[in-house]
């Protein structure tokens, strides 16, 4: 059973590092296994196809992001600071990614998203529910915030919606200048798209 589920790892762990660095289209069966040292039979043991390995490296890759956004949004602090919490952790991550790979990964949601949007049912539609989660959770946020009087928006959903959009385009923006520096607007951004009020302004400015 160990080998078992060491096999398995080590194919995911694989799949994960080559989805990021070459994207889903580009990636074939052999060069997986090679990767992770695992003969070709063990992939189809575990996987009946790419697209099913695909999908199980999304959830693990989410899995472990879910816990690092519920961690944050989720905490003790006033709702704005949590949110500046989250664009700081983002922004860590990339520049920790960076510093190790020597370029900017990017977000493989959002990598994904724009490679396989037209080639596959089942991965955009786990995509999209991964970002609805996001959302879900910034607009919890943001209705606290809005009850608070810190911020004023008509619309919690829209606005979540507006803020991981900004966050994931910024992101994007890191990616393509190879540039984690891309990121450093994404505070005062939110807080203007927010209408965050001028005392909450300077006190987290």
């Amino acid at each position: 059973m160990g080998r078992t589920s060491d096999a398995k790892n080590k194919i995911l762990t694989a799949a994960r590092s080559l989805l990021e660095q070459r994207g889903y289209s580009a990636l074939g069966v052999a060069e997986i296994c090679k990767t992770a040292e695992v003969p070709k039979g063990s992939f189809y043991y575990f996987f009946e196809s790419k697209e099913a390995l695909a999908l199980a490296v999304i959830d693990e890759q989410w899995a472990a992001e879910r816990r690092d956004w519920e961690g944050i949004l989720r905490g003790d602090a006033a709702p704005l600071e949590r949110l500046r919490q989250l664009f700081e952790a983002t922004e860590n991550r990339q520049r920790n990614g960076q510093e190790t790979c020597g370029v900017v990964a990017g977000c493989m949601f959002g990598n994904l998203s724009l490679e396989m949007s037209n080639q596959t049912d089942a991965v955009r539609e786990r995509l999209q529910q991964i970002f609805e989660d996001q959302v879900d959770m910034v607009e919890a946020t943001i209705t606290e915030a809005l009850g608070r009087g810190e911020i004023k928006v008509a619309d919690p959903r829209e606005a979540a919606r507006s803020v991981v959009a900004q966050l994931e385009g910024q992101v994007l923006f890191a990616k393509l200048y190879n540039n984690t520096g891309q990121l450093s607007t994404l505070w005062p951004n939110c807080l203007a798209l927010l209408r965050a009020s001028r005392p909450q302004v300077a006190e987290l400015a």
